[in-house]
């Protein structure tokens, strides 16, 4: 149900092992987020907003506390059953776009629906490669491709299986300006009209400042500013 949130960390802390001792990156973060909610995460680098990118993405997990997604229990799930939930809902978009070299923008866009094992609609991709405006690029590979053209081959690529989270580390970070607003404004426009959620991680105040709501990251502690 809509009225039902897509994302719960209850009281979540991450903590890693080193050769001096444990260094805790995350304390107690607790947050709920809505469906259709964007979502942008700031603070300094090394404060912890890639580790809870990758705890809500079920890349990794979490050393206390309850991470759930689409009321599931990260914690009582598989491997199996977090990387199917990981392929089925969610959608990743990295500041080093993280494309497939020897595939074409069509196949690294369909590249996802392959790996879930589900039969791969072309119409659907042109669809897609269309509403990105990739059309004409549909068969160059990504050394031909500038930054622009691989980021919104990225966005294309997260939004093929249609996921209800989109998860977005400084997806334009490595553009220039006038090309990251497009890419921005690309994605935005993409996450409103699919009503899907959008986290993104920023150093851009800007950029944060189009989310509906922005949390900030100091000492491992999550606050929301109002």
């Amino acid at each position: 149900m809509q009225n039902e949130p897509i994302i719960q960390l209850q009281n979540v802390s991450k903590s890693f092992k080193t050769s001096t001792g444990e260094v805790s990156i995350l304390k107690d973060v607790s947050v709920v987020i809505m469906p259709g909610e964007t979502v942008a995460i700031i603070g300094p680098s090394g404060s912890g907003k890639s580790t809870l990118l990758s705890l809500i993405g079920l890349l990794d997990s979490a050393s206390d506390g309850e991470v759930i997604i689409s009321g599931r229990y990260v914690s009582q799930m598989t491997e199996n059953e977090k990387s199917r939930l990981r392929n089925e809902k969610i959608g990743f978009i990295f500041q080093s776009f993280e494309l497939i070299s020897p595939f074409t923008v069509s196949e690294n866009v369909a590249s996802p629906i392959e790996i879930a094992g589900k039969v791969v609609e072309k119409p659907a991709i042109d669809l897609l490669l269309r509403e990105v405006g990739l059309s004409e690029r549909a068969h160059a590979t990504p050394h031909t491709l500038s930054g622009g053209e691989k980021q919104r081959v990225a966005i294309a690529r997260a939004l093929v299986h249609m996921p209800v989270v989109i998860l977005a580390d400084e997806p334009t970070g490595s553009l220039d300006r006038t090309t990251g607003e497009k890419v921005l404004k690309l994605l935005l426009d993409s996450v409103s009209e699919r009503h899907t959620t959008l986290i993104i991680i920023t150093h851009d105040e800007g950029i944060a400042g189009r989310m509906n709501r922005v949390f900030e990251i100091n000492n491992g502690m999550l606050h929301e500013r109002k």
